[in-house]
């Protein structure tokens, strides 16, 4: 174990902290020039494709999850770098669906 002092509120504080959580994977921020799934699905319509100049909440794509379809939008203007997923393709959740340069 790790002695740690930790100030909330301008109150000192004396912890322990244990290995795996010391070790553990640090939170990085989601890269925004990508678009991961949110859900695991299918991919059923694609309308974008690589260099097509986009603008912000322009539909990209359908993933359809439960019989339910998802209109995939952009966050962001900008233009396709890649796709990495096809039609009819199945995605697991945070699987890289398109990239922007």
């Amino acid at each position: 174990m790790d002695n740690k002092k930790l100030v909330i509120d301008d109150t000192v504080y004396e912890t322990n902290l244990s290995k795996k959580f010391i070790n553990r994977k640090k939170y990085e921020p989601p890269a925004q020039d990508k678009i991961f799934a949110a859900i695991p699905g299918v991919i059923k319509k694609i309308y974008v494709k690589e260099g097509d100049v986009i603008n912000r909440d322009d539909r990209l794509l359908i993933l359809e999850a439960m019989k339910m379809e998802n209109s995939v939008r952009s966050h962001l203007e900008g233009k396709i770098k890649k796709i990495h997923v096809t039609e009819g393709v199945k995605v697991m959740k945070n699987q890289l669906l398109i990239e922007f340069n």
